[in-house]
C-alpha cells in the first residue's frame, strides 16, 4: 500500500464516523425538540387557559361596572347639568 491509499483510506474512515457522529447528534437534537415542544405543550397550555379565564372574568366585570355604575352616574350627571342650567335660563327671565 502506498502512502496515497493509506491517506485516503484514513479519510474514508475519518468521514464515515463524522457522518455516523453527526447523524448521532441530529437524532439526539430532534429528540430533544420533541421532549421540550411536548414539555411546552403541557405547560403553556394550562397558562393560556387561565389567562382566556382571567380575560372572560375582566370583560365580565367591567360590562357589570358599566352597566350598573357608569351608565347612572352619566345619567344622574346628564340630569344634573340640565336641571342646573334651566334654574340658570329661568334665573336670567327673572332680572
Amino acid at each position: 500500500m502506498t502512502t496515497v491509499e493509506t491517506i485516503r483510506d484514513f479519510s474514508i474512515i475519518f468521514l464515515a464516523l463524522s457522518t455516523i457522529v453527526t447523524q448521532v447528534i441530529l437524532v439526539l437534537l430532534l429528540l430533544e425538540i420533541r421532549t421540550l415542544s411536548k414539555m411546552l405543550r403541557e405547560n403553556i397550555y394550562p397558562i393560556l387557559q387561565s389567562a382566556d379565564e382571567t380575560v372572560r372574568t375582566v370583560r365580565g366585570t367591567s360590562i357589570f361596572v358599566s352597566d350598573n355604575v357608569v351608565s347612572p352616574v352619566v345619567r344622574i350627571s346628564s340630569m344634573a347639568a340640565g336641571v342646573s342650567e334651566a334654574l340658570r335660563v329661568i334665573a336670567r327671565r327673572g332680572r
